[in-house]
């Protein structure tokens, strides 16, 4: 069962610009921040000294890294045994994965890698841990065009529901969105062969 497309966008949704940081418990913020800085290109910028415990703060990539000392081992995790792709994980792209791969391998991190593929895109992904055991991606994930679910042709479902307020109720019968489905793909094929014969 697939996820739905619903219209988060609209006059109740949050006045966000963008992803500001990510936050990371760290059993020495000395260790990781220079992981982040060695491992990563991420750069030392000022802290705001009104913080009262141990922290260092990272920017690079239009993003920053926020890493807090832990008050005790039991607040950190346990640097898992195996690498898992499908662990909670941050991603970063880049240009060249087997530059990448090459100085991890340099650097003796362990990782491993993994292919995806769409429509004929292939995307590399490089998975490995930071010290504290947090999962890191590198990938090539731009290659993938960013495509709201809408403009997507869809197979026909076999049961539409949505939940709302804890309640299951019917979003429009089957039939009826197979229907939309199918005429919206239909007019987008149609404009991009009158697009090629236009050109």
């Amino acid at each position: 069962m697939g996820i739905q497309e619903e219209q988060y966008f609209n006059d109740q949704s949050l006045p966000l610009l963008s992803l500001n940081h990510v936050s990371f418990v760290c059993k020495s913020v000395i260790d990781s921040a220079k992981f982040y800085q060695d491992v990563l290109g991420f750069v030392l910028i000022k802290r705001p000294s009104s913080f009262k415990f141990e922290g260092a703060w990272l920017f690079n990539y239009g993003i920053g890294i926020h890493l807090l000392q832990s008050s005790s081992d039991s607040t950190v995790p346990k640097t898992p045994s195996v690498i898992n792709p499908k662990d909670n994980h941050i991603s970063f792209q880049c240009t060249d994965i087997n530059l990448v791969k090459t100085k991890l391998e340099e650097m003796g991190m362990k990782y491993v890698s993994a292919v995806v593929e769409e429509g004929g895109i292939q995307v590399d992904q490089l998975f490995f841990h930071d010290p504290d055991g947090y999962m890191i991606e590198i990938c090539d994930c731009q290659k993938l065009p960013v495509l709201p679910l809408s403009s997507c042709p869809l197979k026909k479902p076999s049961h539409i529901a949505a939940t709302k307020q804890g309640k299951l109720h019917s979003v429009m019968s089957a039939a009826t969105l197979y229907s939309v489905v199918e005429t919206n793909w239909m007019m987008e094929n149609l404009i991009t062969e009158i697009i090629d014969i236009t050109f």
